[in-house]
């Protein structure tokens, strides 16, 4: 009797395992259903047009090695100069993979009470942190994914940080998930050098949970960190492969049920734990589609989830890349590194950042960041354009910032302390801008990618924003000493132009001469000023 009842209790251990493998979160019902037709009736929150600025944590352990972005795919890449920095710094990938680089990451000096106050001061109306990377690694106390910064690495729960930290500081929190690319972007770590001493050892990727016997991971099975189980995608030898492959076609090996219902069950559990304003996925419209539809059912759930926090009134903001028309009902279009040329109908957002998506040792010494004024000019612009700019200051990986990065921080508090008054709570004008700019086509290039690309600012080049009965126009480059500024849009001749536009200040409170006349509002600054660019007008 006493062997049958522990024959039982056997069976129940090993069917629980069994049936938390195959479990699906539960979906919250309400209004929206798991469908496109459904999210339409998603509308975008008050306080998301309001809001304008958020500063994003794009941090996890690819910023360990210091490297750069992408790191834990191109260090399987032999040529790659990734694969060249990790082989100096940490070996062959056969015998030292991402997985322990993880293990690498300690994130001891991580102090997110510190950080989030720091980016509220230079005016971020919402906070983003990443929950996971297509590294696959979950950044938070993980039900369905044993890789996790709370059982390794860190052995810290990041998104509850984080969380505490925004809410101490009373700012929306947002959590961008990365993590259903990690079947194809993993596929570098299956594969092995063609040349050289290592020639022919497969990488770490392939490995199972019975090679961990002895190692610092035993008891782990890294495929359900690196997910290879399964064949290469057409074209895999080639590191850039991926980017045609992104929306699971030409050629891409799909990924099966049980990966599309671990990232679903993940996701949901996210959001649960965590109750997040904002999602970003980093997905053409939503995670997995077209191939499977767990990406429409997490929308549901999280919409739902959120109404039913609100009492019936959705809250919620989820983004989504390279958006149709459709789906722009949907959900919130996120344009990466750029912007449209144009005003869009619905509010938008950027992303971007002062470097790399993840810490890059050699942009800091080269001194390649963003300045304040660049990261200004893009917030104008894309305010202008019915946007909200998300900037990522990239964190290191032991959870600072360097003195580079915060001077960068300093500046933007500084321009926001004088400024600010144009961008929060603003709406479009009847046209975003004019000058060189405003003139000359920047199309968008698949997720964004134009930023950068038209030619330099000058004190032509101008912004509109309004405000009620208020218009601000921002000059996007000082002008030269003795330069009028010049507002074309404001001539009567102009259909733009209104009577009611009679009194003219420079935010900041330096006294200006200006006169309205056929050509349009000049304004003549004093010799000796102290000014930011870009520098805001207020018309009315």
């Amino acid at each position: 009797m006493k062997m049958k009842g522990i024959i039982i209790i056997f069976i129940c251990i090993i069917s629980t395992i069994s049936c938390k493998e195959n479990v699906k979160e539960k979906m919250q019902t309400g209004k929206f259903e798991p469908n496109w037709e459904s999210l339409k009736q998603y509308e975008i929150p008050e306080w998301f047009r309001d809001a304008k600025f958020g500063i994003w944590a794009h941090w996890g352990p690819q910023c360990q090695p210091e490297a750069g972005d992408w790191y834990a795919r191109h260090m399987y890449s032999q040529g790659h100069w990734q694969y060249k920095y990790h082989l100096e710094h940490y070996g062959h990938p056969s015998e030292f993979g991402f997985k322990d680089v993880i293990n690498e990451w300690k994130a001891e000096k991580w102090d997110p009470e510190k950080l989030v106050a720091l980016y509220k001061r230079a005016g971020a109306k919402y906070f983003f942190a990443m929950g996971n990377h297509h590294d696959n690694l979950d950044l938070w106390d993980s039900k369905y994914q044993e890789w996790n910064s709370v059982a390794i690495g860190p052995q810290k729960d990041i998104l509850a940080g984080w969380a505490k930290a925004a809410k101490n500081n009373n700012l929306p929190f947002g959590v961008s998930i990365h993590s259903a690319h990690a079947w194809r972007w993993y596929e570098s770590s299956q594969m092995a050098d063609s040349e050289g001493k290592y020639a022919g050892i497969p990488y770490d990727g392939k490995l199972t949970k019975e090679d961990g016997k002895g190692k610092w991971w035993e008891g782990l099975d890294p495929q359900n960190l690196y997910a290879q189980n399964h064949l290469l995608s057409a074209e895999s030898a080639d590191i850039g492969s991926i980017h045609k492959q992104w929306n699971w076609e030409n050629g891409a090996t799909p990924p099966s049920e049980e990966y599309c219902l671990n990232f679903y069950n993940r996701t949901v559990d996210m959001i649960n734990q965590f109750n997040p304003d904002l999602i970003y996925f980093d997905d053409t419209a939503l995670p997995l589609w077209p191939v499977s539809n767990v990406g429409l059912e997490i929308a549901a759930h999280y919409y739902n989830s959120n109404s039913k926090r609100h009492e019936g009134k959705l809250e919620a903001v989820l983004f989504g890349k390279i958006l149709s028309d459709e789906q722009k009902e949907c959900m919130v279009w996120d344009v990466e590194r750029g912007a449209p040329d144009n005003i869009q109908e619905k509010p938008w957002q950027s992303c971007t950042c002062i470097g790399g998506w993840h810490y890059d040792r050699g942009i800091y010494n080269r001194s390649g960041y963003k300045s304040a004024k660049t990261v200004m000019q893009l917030l104008v612009d894309i305010v202008s354009k019915n946007g909200n700019l998300l900037l990522n200051i990239p964190v290191r990986g032991d959870g600072s910032i360097d003195e580079k990065e915060l001077k960068v921080v300093e500046n933007i508090t500084k321009w926001m302390d004088i400024n600010s008054e144009c961008i929060f709570e603003t709406r479009p004008w009847q046209i975003y801008g004019e000058g060189p700019n405003a003139e000359n086509a920047n199309p968008i290039n698949a997720q964004g990618f134009n930023e950068g690309k038209g030619e330099p600012y000058t004190s032509e080049d101008i912004r509109f924003t309004q405000k009620g009965d208020v218009l601000y126009a921002v000059v996007m480059e000082l002008p030269s000493k003795g330069q009028e500024v010049m507002i074309k849009s404001l001539s009567p001749n102009n259909q733009y132009y209104s009577k009611k536009f009679d009194q003219v200040e420079m935010l900041g409170g330096n006294i200006i001469s200006y006169k309205f006349d056929k050509e349009g509002l000049s304004i003549t600054l004093p010799d000796k000023m102290d000014l930011i660019a870009p520098i805001a007008f207020k018309i009315q």
